[in-house]
């Protein structure tokens, strides 16, 4: 499909996490690097708002949700914009407009560089493996290293760079984050393998520093309450603090996969956002549990509050407790 005249303007709205990242890069090696670059930290999915463009300029959008996007997209759309969509989280309906290029699929087992990777014939597969790692997808990554002939050593290091690179968009806002994710899609740019990006350039190693610090502070913070069955976290007010929540919560399930986990930390405009894990077997799950609060949902085993008015967190902890304790 032909979008737009070469005179029109180009725009990438993407996730700043790795597998925006990571397509964001795939198309920029094979189509040309020209553009404007619109993204923000993992949370920040309503980009196409921030985008003015007009009749004959060209969106490209790539992991964040069409749902979450339908009114700027429709409004992008009715004024002569074109727009080409990767992504593999949930749509609703898409538009029927001949400007409207569709590639979005919801299967558990995808990716968003994995279907720009099919879009391009794996030309650059080694992006695509390195978001699948990050994306928490590693069958996929394993699946295509072995397809593609990447060995154990390098298979490593693609999944290590996938990891720090989707950790590093963690945070409430860019000022969080180690590296403005449009920064760090430039710093990728010049590299063609991922490897030579791992090598080639002092960010693999700041991003590797600076996630085993935030790690190590948040794994030496001590429960703030603790019962049989179930652990409650609350972060300190830091920007690390605020990388590190999502993270801190998958490296306790892993140490402690038995118990019950609640991570709350402060938001910005008040209140706290909290993070809940529930081991498998339980017979409450962490998204009918989060479901009993206004701004709560999730999966089974992963569940969350947008905002828990802090008057309430005593509330909270009890209703976590008295849902989780094993006694």
């Amino acid at each position: 499909m032909q979008h737009t005249s070469s005179n029109g303007r180009h725009f990438y709205a993407f996730n700043g996490d790795a597998d925006g990242l990571c397509a964001l890069q795939q198309l920029r090696l094979a189509e040309g690097a020209g553009g404007t670059l619109v993204t923000g930290v993992k949370r920040d999915i309503r980009l196409l708002a921030r985008i003015d463009a007009r009749a004959g300029d060209r969106i490209t959008v790539l992991d964040v949700s069409h749902d979450q996007n339908r009114e700027a997209a429709a409004r992008l759309l009715r004024d002569g914009v074109a727009v080409r969509y990767f992504d593999h989280h949930f749509a609703g309906e898409l538009p029927d407009d001949p400007r409207f290029d569709a590639h979005i699929d919801t299967a558990p087992d995808v990716c968003t560089s994995e279907l720009v990777n099919r879009y391009l014939g794996g030309r650059h597969v080694r992006w695509a493996i390195v978001a699948a790692f990050g994306d928490e997808l590693p069958a996929l990554g394993g699946a295509l290293a072995r397809a593609h002939g990447v060995g154990d050593d390098e298979r490593h290091t693609l999944a290590e760079l996938g990891l720090y690179l989707n950790y590093n968009a963690y945070g409430d806002h860019v000022g969080d984050l180690h590296f403005d994710p449009a920064a760090l899609a430039d710093a990728m740019l010049p590299c063609v393998d991922p490897l030579d990006f791992v090598h080639g350039t002092p960010v693999f190693a700041a991003l590797r520093d600076g996630y085993r610090d935030d790690m190590a502070r948040a794994c030496a913070l001590p429960p703030l309450r603790e019962v049989p069955g179930a652990t409650l976290i609350r972060m300190p007010d830091h920007p690390w603090a605020r990388r590190a929540t999502g993270m801190l919560a998958n490296e306790r399930m892993r140490s402690a996969p038995g118990a019950a986990l609640a991570v709350l930390s402060p938001r910005a405009d008040g209140g706290l956002v909290v993070s809940v894990r529930v081991p498998d077997g339980r017979a409450l799950g962490a998204d009918d549990f989060c479901r009993g609060f206004p701004t709560g949902g999730g999966r089974k085993r992963a569940g969350g509050i947008n905002h828990l008015p802090e008057a309430e967190f005593d509330a909270f902890a009890a209703r976590f407790e008295q849902a989780f304790r094993l006694d």
